[in-house]
């Protein structure tokens, strides 16, 4: 029926925004039930749209037994926005065969990120310093990357911010150099060291990037590397 296609839509896109979701969370932001969401996920999971998994947890485990969310499978990632993977990769890979290997696909990620970087410069600039990750969050959601910046789990002292969707993630899993390039540009723009704990391109259901807590004599330090 088309209103349960229009609705699991709606679940799929929910978990794209804002990343692997309980059913319970889901059922929230919908305003549907939760059997409703399941038969829903159910659904999409035959689809190879959704799969379970269980819950990521950074910093200290609480007791208990880890709620299991719902992420996007590449399959679901690709029925938004990834149709031109293909030609990107064949073009970095032209890159590094014929204009000097690694090193020059690298040069290209930086090169690409600073030229798109002015509108998450200036939403940064205009930032009060403790505003400025969730400033470059929306600077990013306007690129399509559906970021959020939240408080880090303790004992971490700072912020993460979040990217749900990731528009060149399957590229990124053959090239790394544009998660390491990306990396870089947020230390700068930041004004101190970032980390990235985790990346949609290296299997993770969110990039997250932890950005510490900035002291007032803070200065901008090295990058953080992505995980290996």
């Amino acid at each position: 029926m088309r209103s349960d296609r229009s609705t699991r839509n709606r679940v799929a896109r929910s978990i794209l925004d804002h990343g692997p979701s309980t059913v319970a969370e889901l059922a929230v932001r919908l305003e549907l039930t939760q059997a409703a969401v399941r038969r829903h996920l159910d659904a999409l999971a035959a689809d190879d749209v959704v799969e379970p998994r269980e819950q990521r947890v950074y910093g200290a485990r609480t007791r208990g037994r880890p709620a299991k969310v719902f992420a996007l499978t590449d399959c679901g990632r690709d029925a938004f926005d990834q149709s031109y993977d293909a030609l990107a990769a064949d073009a970095l890979r032209w890159i590094a065969e014929r204009e000097g290997g690694q090193e020059a696909v690298a040069a290209f990620a930086r090169a690409r990120i600073a030229a798109q970087s002015g509108a998450y410069r200036r939403a940064v600039a205009d930032a009060e310093p403790d505003k400025r990750a969730e400033a470059l969050a929306r600077a990013l959601t306007a690129d399509g990357y559906a970021a959020t910046a939240r408080s880090a789990p303790h004992p971490q002292r700072g912020e993460q911010l979040c990217q749900h969707h990731c528009p060149v993630a399957h590229v990124a899993e053959q090239f790394p150099q544009l998660c390491e390039a990306e990396t870089e540009i947020f230390a700068e723009l930041l004004g101190t060291h970032v980390q990235r704990l985790a990346t949609i391109a290296h299997g993770d259901g969110v990039c997250t990037t932890f950005i510490p807590k900035i002291s007032n004599d803070a200065s901008a330090s090295t990058t953080g590397r992505n995980p290996a």
